[in-house]
């Protein structure tokens, strides 16, 4: 019989359902848009209740479309945008709240008071995170003390919390499963990454309740089975990993130095640092990039805010654009950008600023600059995010790396990835399968059901598309970037 795998891949900007064949080709996808909601400014929000209805839409759209019936399939995975954090009724499954998006920063006053703790010192020796409202902790605890009534009930073990991965498991187990991933907790502030636990020090001082929580898995595990009324016959989960560690996954970054980055809503470049965790002494993260059998390999992790939200702001708001492709195209047309610099601050910087108050700004405008110089300036912005992280990897100590392999939808731009391997002075080499996420959630649903025996095997399925080295000289890379730092300067709000 031959394996097809189900991945459930449920992002920011949309959800998909892929079915990979055992040689990971793509048999067939369905998608459906994400709405999000920006109530103030710097808030997003998801509601739960659609998250739910396009997934399992998308599921039985595939199914349909390529013919395969739910017996079928031999196991799912899936993977999620990390972070966003949902609390739901453990008896109705109803939410208390919509899902708060993971670059939310409505909780900078949260954050503040957790500096003042005593255990401020330690989170980041603990979790390898920063104290910021990026990550789930920081929403949990907004959704407690500002929902009337949600403190007390999850007092009383009457709530769940939950990252998206949890939360559909939840709805497609029929509430038998509340379970997440090491990668997945480790992005919440909560989770020990030494002893791989909730970490108790920490929720007692952030007096969030040990009820709410999830246990926590292995990447590739037994999660329970898709309920047979979701799609006609039950299915068993056997992997459940965070997006930016699947992406790592697809591009089979599983040796130690290897290093992937992953160009969506935003960007987020993630180095395979093996059994070592590596404190960053450059407001990195250090996170886990998966675990399997019980051994954790960690990664070194770098996230930028907005990547491809820039490209849809270009075509939805200004309109400079009318499709995503148009963007290479206006590239194309100048040689420079004339000196204009977009720095795409629109919910504040992530690393290496970490500063939650920044906004946007477009500078160096001229009577003179264009259309397409404002373009270019934008795909530009995200390389130049790209080296600020290896730039602070350097500082870490780790420069023995020699390619950097990219996914997401902005990598199918030719001049965006050239302009990328002049600024990072490296190879930068795209896969044949840029749906790297979704296939590293379908890898590791395979190798926990048998139908692949080992990593060893999986990296073999591996391919470049197209590699791109630099051509740029030294001495305008160094002036180009020099000009990007104090463009940034210009808009940070803190030193």
């Amino acid at each position: 019989m031959p394996a097809y795998l189900l991945a459930i891949d449920q992002g920011t900007t949309s959800s998909r359902a892929m079915i990979f064949n055992h040689q990971t080709e793509i048999i067939g996808q369905y998608q459906l848009a994400s709405t999000s909601f920006y109530p103030q400014d710097g808030w997003v929000e998801q509601d739960p209740e659609e998250i739910w209805k396009a997934v399992l839409t998308c599921c039985q759209h595939v199914l349909t479309d390529t013919g395969l019936a739910a017996k079928q399939i031999t196991a799912a995975g899936i993977t999620n945008q990390r972070e966003t954090t949902i609390i739901w009724d453990r008896k109705t499954g109803e939410p208390v709240y919509p899902a708060i998006i993971w670059h939310d920063r409505r909780a900078q006053d949260i954050c503040h008071a957790l500096s003042q703790l005593s255990i401020s010192a330690d989170l980041k020796k603990k979790t390898g995170l920063l104290i910021d409202p990026y990550f789930s902790a920081i929403k949990i605890l907004w959704i407690l003390d500002n929902v009337t009534g949600v403190r007390a009930r999850a007092e009383r073990g009457e709530l769940a919390f939950g990252t998206i991965d949890t939360f559909l498991l939840w709805r497609f187990t029929n509430g038998k499963v509340h379970a997440t991933d090491a990668t997945n907790a480790s992005r919440t502030l909560l989770f020990n990454l030494e002893t791989q636990k909730w970490d108790p020090d920490i929720l007692s001082a952030f007096h969030i309740p040990d009820s709410l929580l999830p246990i926590v898995l292995d990447s590739a595990a037994e999660f329970g089975e898709i309920d047979a009324n979701c799609l006609g016959h039950a299915i068993p989960v056997s992997a459940m990993i965070g997006d930016q560690q699947a992406a790592t996954v697809g591009q089979t970054c599983f040796n130690a130095g290897m290093m992937k980055a992953t160009y969506g809503t935003g960007c987020f470049l993630l180095m395979n640092t093996g059994s070592h965790i590596i404190h960053s002494n450059q407001q990195l993260l250090a996170t886990v990039a998966y675990r399997l059998q019980g051994v954790t390999t960690y990664g070194l992790e770098g996230s930028i805010f907005s990547a491809g939200v820039i490209i849809k702001w270009l075509r939805d708001t200004l309109k400079l654009i009318h499709v995503a492709s148009d963007s290479e195209v206006m590239a194309l047309r100048v040689d420079n950008t004339a000196g204009v610099y977009f720095v795409p601050a629109f919910t504040g910087l992530g690393a290496p600023y970490w500063d939650p108050a920044a906004r946007g700004a477009i500078l160096g405008l001229t009577s003179l600059t264009s259309p397409e110089h404002i373009v270019r300036a934008a795909l530009e912005a995200v390389c130049y995010q790209t080296r600020d992280l290896l730039e602070c990897m350097k500082l870490d100590g780790i420069k023995d790396w020699e390619a950097l392999r990219v996914d997401g939808g902005m990598v199918v731009n030719n001049w965006l990835l050239q302009f990328l391997a002049d600024i990072v002075e490296r190879s930068v080499q795209r896969p044949t399968c840029i749906e790297t996420t979704a296939q590293g959630a379908a890898f590791f649903a395979g190798l926990q059901i048998g139908v692949y025996q080992s990593l060893e095997e999986i990296s073999h399925v591996w391919q470049a598309d197209a590699r791109f080295t630099p051509t740029l000289e030294n001495a305008q890379r160094e002036h180009l970037y020099q000009d990007w730092k104090k463009a940034v300067a210009r808009i940070v709000t803190h030193s």
